[in-house]
């Protein structure tokens, strides 16, 4: 039965849930319990994945920024907020997607964010690391809104 709730889960939340209240209806706690289980972990492996996908945006970015000054863009900056915004939702959400885990992806993050950076520059990265200040704390922002921003406080 546990290779019929993996498929399940695997192919959809929904169906995975309907079939555990089936399970549940018919008074086998035993099944319900599997697919719960397998259900659970089929939404942390989605959310792992999420989490992944805008960590490889937000370092392609942040490789983009510091590898081609001249070509940033507020797109770029709204892109790195966004990214940003969207690990820490999904981190909230999720509380067992903590800083460690998303340490453990790091490198092959790393790695892809680059691949894709180069693609889409058509040109080596100058960056040759990237610390979890540079990608998660440090501001990226266009000269220009630096400059109203001080204006606007005087």
């Amino acid at each position: 039965m546990a290779t019929k709730w993996q498929e399940l889960a695997a192919s959809s939340h929904y169906e995975t849930a309907v079939a555990v209240k089936t399970a549940l209806a018919q008074g086998e706690l035993s099944a319900a319990a599997e697919g719960i289980e397998e259900l659970i972990d089929a939404l942390t492996r989605a959310e792992k994945r999420a989490v992944k996908s805008h960590l490889i945006r937000l370092m392609a970015h942040i490789f983009k920024w510091h590898t081609q000054p001249r070509m940033r863009s507020r797109s770029w900056v709204f892109t790195i907020r966004h990214a940003r915004q969207e690990i820490a939702d999904t981190q909230e959400e999720t509380p067992s997607l903590t800083r460690e885990v998303i340490e453990g992806m790091w490198d092959k993050c790393f790695y892809r964010g680059c691949e894709l950076a180069e693609e889409e520059m058509g040109e080596p990265s100058a960056v040759i690391s990237l610390t979890w200040q540079q990608v998660f704390d440090d501001e990226y922002e266009l000269p220009e809104t630096v400059q109203r921003r001080r204006r606007g406080n005087k």
